[in-house]
């Protein structure tokens, strides 16, 4: 940047090269932006938005100018603020100039125009704070908690819901406690009723979204007694292995199956070794694939219910 506008180099500088144009015109004059920007030495990706540069922006740029347009108040939120917070599985390996970006403003605020070729999706909230927002990062945006609580009511299905709050949890990126706080002062939350459930679940262990699946679509439904989930033992070498799902009582135990089970033979034999252990000791492995799990719930409630009937369960 010419010396003739000092101070502007720190402002871009602080700001990853992405200001407003009333930012711009505190240092130089109307005549002044305009050449910038039509002498193709600046960009205007949307209307009170400049980039100082002519090249492709940055993801980092392209946020800046979607909460730069959306106005002073608003802010990333959802999967957008969540993925910046660093939750993956959740089309984290796209750039957020090819996916969905949301952002939260306050309810009544006034709707504007999103940045040129950039998907932006604006929700309004009568519950947003200064609690809900973080206070000191760069690309302005709510706290994890209320990130992923928005994320799983924005969410087109139930499924979806359970799956972000079970990987915020197992990612170890926020704690149930906290996701409870926002949920119980969030009185509209689409979903709440369902959210404080797949919680209560993920405190008794399920935090897998296949096992989320085992205890409200096997267990639940079809009224199977309630297990315990997640329970450490030792094996025959003094290792902490954890069971899926387990009722002790008639020594069953119930392992769900990902992907990873089936692929790596290291988990196989690792998964056997651990049935074998259980065996010694009187009890008996059921092993379903999440698959079936999610798509036949009641085949596998038929085979439990059978497996607890022959340990002496009676209904």
């Amino acid at each position: 940047m010419k010396p003739c506008f000092p101070g502007l180099v720190d402002v871009l500088a602080d700001h990853e090269g992405v200001i407003s144009t009333s930012d711009a015109l505190r240092f130089m004059t109307e005549n002044q932006l305009r050449w910038q920007i039509s002498s193709g030495r600046w960009q205007k990706p949307a209307r009170g938005v400049v980039v100082a540069h002519s090249g492709p922006l940055t993801d980092r740029q392209i946020l800046r100018a979607a909460v730069l347009r959306a106005g002073p108040r608003a802010v990333l939120a959802g999967l957008t603020a969540a993925r910046l917070d660093g939750l993956t599985g959740f089309g984290d390996k796209a750039s957020f100039a090819e996916s969905a970006i949301h952002l939260l403003v306050p309810y009544g605020y006034r709707r504007r125009t999103a940045p040129l070729r950039l998907r932006v999706i604006v929700h309004y909230s009568q519950a947003l704070t200064s609690a809900d927002v973080h206070p000191t990062r760069q690309q302005k945006r709510t706290r994890i908690a209320r990130s992923l609580v928005d994320a799983a009511a924005w969410m087109p299905t139930d499924r979806g819901a359970m799956a972000i709050l079970a990987a915020g949890v197992q990612q170890r990126l926020v704690r149930v406690e906290d996701l409870r706080e926002v949920i119980a002062r969030i009185e509209t939350l689409r979903r709440r009723t369902l959210m404080t459930g797949i919680l209560d679940d993920i405190m008794g262990g399920a935090q897998a979204l296949s096992e989320l699946d085992f205890t409200r679509q096997v267990v639940r439904s079809h009224r199977l007694p309630e297990p315990s989930r997640q329970v450490a033992r030792r094996d025959s070498r003094g290792r902490r292995r954890w069971t899926d799902v387990l009722w002790d009582e008639y020594k069953i135990v119930a392992e769900i199956d990902g992907a990873q089970h089936t692929e790596d033979p290291l988990q196989r034999w690792d998964d056997m070794e651990r049935d074998n252990d259980l065996s010694i000791d009187g009890y008996r492995t059921l092993r379903f694939p999440a698959w079936l799990v999610r798509q036949h719930p009641e085949l596998v409630a038929r085979g439990i219910r059978r497996a607890l009937r022959e340990a002496g369960y009676r209904d």
